[in-house]
């Protein structure tokens, strides 16, 4: 069968050019689609199940990093997880970041010599993935640790200066009240708030505050709290059980709290003893 392949890119242009070279340099690759967003990248490769895949790193919304994150959390692991090539202009930083972790990237304008080096590496992938004896789990882990510290070269909003947050002001009605971040037990996302969950001596509590998430991480203790999905972040010490469930994802509970929170396959690492 011939390999299949889903473009990513906002630029209408660019994504023309990038499967006109592609069709030069790679005659059997079929195209399956072209989308200009994250968000619908990820639904389409979650459908069309493509053997490669070339995301470009800036989208409206998702990035193309999240987006491949975002994917990765959601792969059948029946299948091998697609080889996966960033799309970027030219950025030296970005280009190290890529190179350390050995993902590959094409550069804006797409330049024949370089896609075509892509191309053999993209193949010689995806022959790999065909032998019987390939491990999909270890391969997937591999992605998912290129792909984690592609996260940190990206870079997290600048630390705000000064010492970790003790106190987070959440509106109550007419109210301000100041929550101590030693009750906070979980931070998740929801649309444009973030819900504060407390479990402590006075119960359980939620309150919703705007401060998104990426800007309140840089605010955090990172020995405490603990990143467990793209949208959620849990203290540490109020984790009560990890359970593994029959599809071999993670769930977690918080002491004093009933919810169940999943855990993105990027940070199951967190509890490997598991």
């Amino acid at each position: 069968m011939s390999p299949t392949a889903l473009i990513a890119e906002d630029e209408p242009l660019l994504a023309q050019a990038l499967q006109a070279e592609l069709g030069r340099v790679w005659p059997e690759l079929r195209v399956l689609a072209s989308v200009g967003d994250g968000q619908s990248a990820v639904q389409q490769a979650l459908q069309l199940r493509p053997d490669v895949l070339f995301f470009d790193v800036r989208m409206p919304g998702q990035s193309g990093l999240e987006a491949a994150l975002e994917l990765a959390d959601e792969w059948d692991m029946q299948t091998p997880f697609p080889a996966l090539v960033f799309v970027t202009a030219y950025d030296q930083y970005a280009v190290q970041a890529f190179e350390a972790q050995a993902v590959d990237y094409v550069l804006k304008p797409v330049q024949p010599a370089r896609l075509q080096k892509t191309v053999s590496k993209v193949q010689q992938t995806l022959m790999q993935h065909a032998q019987p004896a390939t491990n999909l789990e270890a391969t997937l882990a591999t992605t998912l640790g290129q792909l984690r510290h592609l996260m940190g070269a990206a870079g997290a909003p600048a630390a705000t200066a000064g010492t970790p947050l003790k106190v987070i002001p959440a509106g109550v009605g007419s109210q301000v009240r100041l929550v101590p971040i030693d009750e906070v037990a979980c931070f998740e996302a929801a649309d444009k708030y973030v819900r504060v969950l407390t479990a402590g001596a006075q119960g359980s509590h939620e309150y919703l505050i705007r401060t998104p998430l990426r800007e309140l991480l840089p605010q955090l203790d990172a020995t405490t709290f603990w990143q467990v999905h793209r949208g959620t972040v849990v203290r540490a010490g109020a984790i009560d059980t990890v359970t593994r469930d029959e599809s071999g994802k993670l769930h977690l509970t918080l002491r004093g709290r009933a919810d169940k929170l999943p855990v993105s396959r990027l940070y199951a690492h967190l509890f490997k003893a598991m």
